[in-house]
C-alpha cells in the first residue's frame, strides 16, 4: 500500500506566529504529533510519504503515486481539510480521515466524500481500519467507546519531520483531564481520567529526538500536564537526571491547570527538569463566571497569587481568556485587561466563547434553543469569531470589549513592557544556562531581524527596545533568549490585532471601535 499522509494548512491565527516564523526563517510552530503517531501504527511494509502543508506542499506526482490518502484535522483546519478530501475523490483515491474535527463532526467528512472515518483515538481504531482494508471493504466508520492504554502507544515517527522547519518539537505524556469545564471538548474527546505514558517511554522519545539531532524547545502537548500529579512527578524524577546527563539539550513548555501553583514540590521538579513556560487556562478573573462555567479549580486561590508563584518557580506564563460567559457582567474585557497588566502576562490569548460540538455547553444551549447559525460567517475553532449562540448580554457589547481588549493589550509599547516585566519576575532557573532555545543559525537571524525592526525601524518603540534590552543583559542575562523570542513574537501580534479587528468588523458589518449606536443581530436558531 502506498499511503500519502497530509496535514492540512492552518489559517492565520493567534498561534500561527506568521511574522515571527518569517523573520526567524521557520515554517511552523509545532509538528503534527497525531499524524506521525498514526504513521507509526501503519504496517511496516507500507510505503509512506508525509507532508505537513504548513511546511511544504505535496506534488502532483505524490497524488499520482498513492493508493490511499490519510488526513487529520482540527476544527480550525476545516477549509483545507475539505479541499484535500475533495481533490482525492476527484482523482479516484481512497480517503481515510481522523483527528479531533472529524471525531466531533463526522458528517462533515462524509459530506465531502471521505471513504473511511478512523475516529476517536488511533491506537484502537487504526487496527479496525487496517482489518477492514485487508478484508476489501470500500468504506467504513471506525469508533471505540473505550480509551486506549497510552503505555502501549508507539513511538511517533519523528524521522518523517523536516525538523529544522519548526520552532519546537512535540511529545505527549498524558491524555484526558480530571476537571469538568463546561465549554471544554478535551474531556469529550479524551475523557476525565488522565492516562499517562510510562517515564521510560517518554525518555525513549526524548532520546530519539536527541539522536536525530534536535536541540531546543520542546512542547509537551498535554491538555493538562498535571492531571495525574502522582504520575507526572514519577516522570519528572526520571527526566531530571536524563537532562542533566545530556547537558540540558531541551527546554520544555506545556499546558497545565492553575492548581499547579498549589504544589510546591511539582513546581520545583518542573524547574529542575528545564520547564521554562506554561500555558494556563485562566479564562476570566470574574469568580461568578468561573462558577457558571464550572471551572472551580480557578476559584480555590487568588489567581494573581497563583501566577506570582509560577513565575517565581522559573516559568513564563502564557494564558487564555474568554469573553461571553452566561451572566457575565459588563466591562468584563476591562477586568481581563487589568488582570493581564497586574500579572504582566505577555501573550494573553483573548477569545470569544464558542460552544464546541458535544460539550456540556453545547448540549445545554441546544436544550435552551440558544445555538445559532448565520452570524457573520462564524468559523468554529478560531479565536476571533462571534459566538455561535445567543449570549446573556449583547453580542455588540461583547464584540466591542473583545476588539478593545485585543487592540490595547497588543499595542506595541504595552506588549513590550509586559514582556520585560514578566522576564524580570521569572525566578531562579536551577542550573540551566538559558530558557527558550533557538538553533545557532536561526537565533542569529532572529536577533538581526529584531534589531532592524524594533531597534531601528520603529521610532515609537526604538528607545524602549534598547533600554529594556540593556536592562535584561545587565540584570538577568539567563532569560535573554526568552525575552528576545517574546519581542520577536510582537511582530506577529501587531499585525494580527488588525486582522482580528477586521474579522470582527466583517462579521458585525461595522467597526466596533468606531460605532457608538450598535445595530441588533437577528440570529437563526439551530433546531
Amino acid at each position: 500500500m502506498k499511503a500519502l499522509l497530509i496535514y492540512p494548512q492552518f489559517p492565520q491565527s493567534f498561534w500561527s506566529y506568521d511574522r515571527f516564523m518569517e523573520i526567524a526563517g521557520l515554517k511552523a510552530v509545532l509538528p503534527p504529533l497525531g499524524m506521525i503517531t498514526v504513521a507509526a501504527l501503519l504496517p511496516k511494509d507500507w510505503e509512506i510519504r508525509f507532508y505537513d502543508r504548513n511546511v511544504n506542499l505535496e506534488t502532483e506526482a505524490d497524488w499520482e503515486w498513492c493508493d490511499l490518502v490519510i488526513l487529520s484535522a482540527m476544527l480550525v483546519q476545516k477549509p483545507d481539510f475539505h479541499a484535500l478530501i475533495q481533490k482525492a475523490v476527484r482523482l479516484g483515491k481512497k480517503v481515510a480521515v481522523g483527528g479531533p474535527y472529524p471525531t466531533s463532526i463526522p458528517q462533515d467528512a462524509l459530506d465531502s466524500g471521505a471513504h473511511y472515518l478512523v475516529l476517536d483515538e488511533g491506537e484502537l481504531t487504526v487496527p479496525q481500519f487496517l482489518e477492514a482494508l485487508k478484508g476489501g471493504k470500500e468504506q467504513g466508520i471506525f469508533r471505540s467507546l473505550e480509551k486506549p492504554d497510552v503505555t502501549q502507544s508507539p513511538m511517533p515517527r519523528f524521522d518523517l519531520l523536516q525538523r529544522d522547519a519548526y520552532l519546537m518539537m512535540a511529545i505527549q505524556f498524558s491524555r484526558g483531564c480530571p476537571f469538568n469545564c463546561e465549554f471544554c471538548d478535551i474531556i469529550v474527546l479524551y475523557g476525565r481520567k488522565p492516562r499517562t505514558k510510562e517515564p521510560h517511554q517518554i525518555i525513549g522519545e526524548l532520546q530519539a529526538l536527541y539522536d536525530l539531532g534536535w536541540r531546543g524547545s520542546l512542547f509537551i502537548v498535554d491538555d493538562n500536564f498535571i492531571g495525574n500529579q502522582r504520575n507526572v512527578k514519577r516522570f519528572l524524577r526520571e527526566l531530571i537526571p536524563w537532562v542533566k546527563e545530556h547537558d540540558y539539550p531541551f527546554t520544555f513548555i506545556t499546558e497545565a491547570s492553575v492548581n499547579l501553583a498549589e504544589d510546591d514540590e511539582l513546581l520545583q521538579l518542573m524547574n529542575e527538569a528545564g520547564f521554562y513556560a506554561v500555558f494556563l487556562g485562566i479564562e476570566t478573573p470574574d469568580q461568578d463566571s468561573l462558577q457558571v462555567t464550572q471551572k472551580v479549580q480557578n476559584t480555590r486561590n487568588p489567581l494573581i497569587e497563583a501566577c506570582r508563584k509560577i513565575n517565581e518557580a522559573g516559568m513564563l506564563i502564557y494564558a487564555g481568556f474568554i469573553l461571553g460567559f452566561d451572566g457575565e457582567r459588563p466591562r468584563a474585557g476591562e477586568r481581563i485587561q487589568a488582570f493581564v497588566e497586574q500579572t504582566s502576562i505577555p501573550q494573553p490569548m483573548l477569545g470569544i466563547l464558542q460552544a464546541l460540538p458535544n460539550t456540556a455547553l453545547w448540549n445545554r444551549l441546544q436544550k435552551e434553543q440558544r445555538l445559532v447559525e448565520g452570524i457573520g460567517g462564524i468559523e468554529l475553532g478560531d479565536q476571533n469569531t462571534l459566538m455561535n449562540f445567543i449570549p446573556t448580554r449583547s453580542i455588540d457589547e461583547i464584540a466591542r470589549e473583545y476588539v478593545e481588549g485585543f487592540w490595547t493589550l497588543y499595542e506595541p509599547r504595552n506588549y513590550l513592557r509586559r514582556c520585560f516585566q514578566q522576564c524580570l519576575s521569572i525566578g531562579s532557573l536551577a542550573k540551566r544556562k538559558q530558557t527558550m532555545q533557538f538553533s545557532p543559525g536561526k537565533g542569529l537571524q532572529l536577533v538581526a531581524q529584531l534589531i532592524w525592526h524594533q531597534g531601528l525601524r520603529r521610532p515609537e518603540i526604538r528607545r524602549q527596545f534598547w533600554q529594556q534590552l540593556w536592562t535584561i543583559l545587565l540584570k538577568k542575562p539567563q532569560v535573554l533568549n526568552m525575552y528576545l523570542g517574546l519581542c520577536a513574537a510582537g511582530e506577529h501580534f501587531w499585525e494580527y490585532r488588525a486582522l482580528a479587528r477586521e474579522r470582527i468588523t466583517q462579521q458585525l458589518g461595522y467597526d466596533p471601535l468606531r460605532v457608538s449606536v450598535l445595530p441588533k443581530q437577528e440570529p437563526m436558531l439551530i433546531k
